[in-house]
């Protein structure tokens, strides 16, 4: 076993009768192996077992190994070695797996693209995080946005998965002809290398020596909706203790039996630990969704039969709408988490109704690799909190005004934290490193308090705040009571200006069934959940609400809408006069 492996299912904690484990913040393993050990482990112990399954194809543990072992020679032939920053900006397929333990394996440290983003996004990450390198696919709507890329900051060369090689052999012959107008021409000169090429080398690459604690696996940027997003340094050493504490919180986990759906994108901090580099540790087989869309997903559901499912609040509820319609057989799930975004306890009681399946919510952000918290899976689960801090992790409720004083359970302030997972700080940051510590402590920018049981509670953003006459306005409370009423499918707050207060709350509601003058209808439904200076201003009835690629609703997009609005209704007015 070399310096940089991982011993094997010793770390799995002794767990009490029912299975569940909830280790105290002190009692989290000290863990010095690197996040391609985690590979390297689960193929050398259950390389028959399937790692991953792609649209019918499968590929066992020792297959995966022996790709990326490949790959991460060909990638040492590009020039990556330690420290060498390589792009991924690839959809859920078997590519990204690959590529994202090859590079690491070589030495390389991943930055995750999203394949959505905008030019002027793709640009600003490329220019910001110096890579040389990346890999992207041949479809029409992702390489010519990244090869317009090519000569911007260091970036001189593309790694090309076709996706048709992605596919079982009948499905790949027919792609290039049934799918032709979505593939993308790709030119051959020495600025690409197809997927076949960097793959072609046999053996493997002989691993530099790295140190876990201090040498970057990732630099995963954030969302940036307040600005230029930031790349947030995550260490091997980080993203292995979160792939592990999280396993500690899962009940019973099984080695090389479980099956994970990876409906959430892998580029994501989420999809990259939950449902990538854990179901890696524990062996087990990644479902690749390239696409979520509701009906495909349950059939995947029916047909491969997870038993993991982490996703975000609208996945769930799409699920429970569409089995509302339609039942389907979910029996297969054991445990879904959710994260992303506060889960309302309407959605969580119903999905666990229609699925049999246990939701906990959980807590994170890319500074953390992503997990912090997270609700036990034991029927002790509170509606409105995070959970309880995982193994090895403090959480610190700050004075908002003084963030040197530690507030008391109840009392409403600033959620810090400390533990294996905290990033490192921001590339080339060194300023905003600082601004976002304080006392050693994560400074998440999130408003919420803890109780006496040791159960937190995200109240809401700092930056969403609505400051109302004065009076703070939390968005989130105003939404969890428009969940309570039986019509509302999805909603969302926002401030927007007031002359009168200032700022005050407007909401947007999806109706699931039709209510007569709903804005009316809602609004004295409010009455009974909220107090005068929290009631919405406005209520918009929306056919649909704008999201993340990750499927978060967007408040960005709301925000704006809004701001385009008022200006077209300013300017419109000038006009007039």
């Amino acid at each position: 076993m070399s310096p940089n492996d991982i011993a094997p299912d010793t770390l799995i904690p002794p767990r009490d009768a029912t299975g569940a484990s909830e280790p105290a913040a002190g009692e989290m393993p000290t863990l010095a192996g690197t996040v391609s050990a985690l590979l390297d482990s689960a193929v050398r112990l259950h390389g028959d077992r399937p790692a991953m399954h792609f649209l019918g194809r499968r590929y066992s543990y020792r297959e995966l190994g022996a790709l990326v072992d490949r790959a991460a020679a060909g990638f040492a032939q590009q020039g990556v070695t330690k420290g060498v920053r390589v792009g991924l900006c690839l959809p859920n397929m078997p590519a990204f797996v690959i590529c994202y333990f090859a590079v690491l394996k070589a030495g390389g440290t991943v930055v995750n693209f999203n394949p959505l983003y905008a030019p002027r996004e793709l640009q600003h990450q490329i220019e910001d995080s110096g890579i040389s390198l990346m890999v992207t696919t041949d479809l029409a709507a992702i390489y010519p946005k990244v090869a317009a890329q090519l000569g911007r900051g260091a970036l001189e060369r593309l790694v090309i998965c076709p996706m048709a090689e992605m596919l079982p052999p009948l499905k790949g012959l027919l792609f290039p002809l049934l799918k032709r107008h979505e593939l993308a021409r790709i030119p051959t000169d020495a600025r690409h290398i197809s997927f076949r090429q960097l793959t072609r080398t046999p053996g493997a690459v002989t691993p530099p020596a790295i140190t876990p604690e201090t040498d970057l696996a990732t630099l995963q940027y954030t969302g940036g909706t307040t600005g230029l997003s930031k790349g947030a340094m995550l260490t091997h050493a980080n993203i292995v203790a979160n792939a592990e504490q999280i396993l500690q919180r899962l009940p019973a986990p099984k080695m090389g039996e479980e099956r994970v759906l990876a409906v959430l994108p892998l580029f994501h901090v989420f999809g990259m630990t939950v449902a990538m580099n854990l179901a890696v540790r524990i062996a087990a087989e990644i479902i690749l969704v390239p696409r979520f869309d509701i009906e495909g997903t349950i059939k995947v559901i029916e047909r491969q039969k997870p038993t993991l499912f982490p996703g975000v609040p609208t996945l769930y509820t799409a699920i429970n709408h569409a089995l509302e319609k339609r039942p389907a057989d979910l029996s297969s799930l054991r445990c879904c988490i959710s994260g992303g975004a506060p889960l309302p306890g309407e959605v969580r009681r119903g999905f666990e109704a229609l699925s049999g399946c246990r939701l906990s919510e959980g807590y994170g952000l890319s500074e953390s690799s992503p997990v912090v918290c997270c609700n036990p899976f034991d029927g002790s689960a509170r509606d409105g909190s995070i959970g309880k801090p995982l193994a090895g992790t403090q959480v610190e409720i700050r004075d908002l005004a003084d963030p040197t004083r530690l507030c008391g359970p109840h009392e409403k302030g600033e959620l810090c934290v400390r533990g294996p997972q905290v990033m490192q700080g921001y590339w080339n940051r060194p300023d905003e490193t600082r601004a976002t510590f304080v006392d050693g402590a994560l400074r998440t920018g999130d408003v919420g308090y803890v109780d006496e049981d040791g159960f937190y509670f995200i109240v809401d953003r700092i930056k969403d705040v609505i400051l109302c006459s004065g009076y703070n306005v939390y968005p989130r409370v105003i939404e969890e009571a428009l969940y309570q009423h039986p019509a509302v499918a999805e909603a969302a707050v926002i401030g927007v200006p007031d002359a009168y207060r200032g700022s005050a709350p407007k909401a947007f509601v999806v109706l699931k069934t039709p209510l007569e003058t709903p804005e009316d209808a809602l609004q004295d439904f409010l009455k009974e959940y909220l107090s005068p200076i929290e009631m919405p201003k406005h209520i918009q009835i929306c056919e649909s609400l704008p999201k993340t690629p990750v499927g978060k609703l967007s408040k960005k997009a709301l925000l704006d809408s809004e701001a385009a609005r008022a200006a077209s209704a300013q300017s419109g007015g000038a006009a007039a006069s």
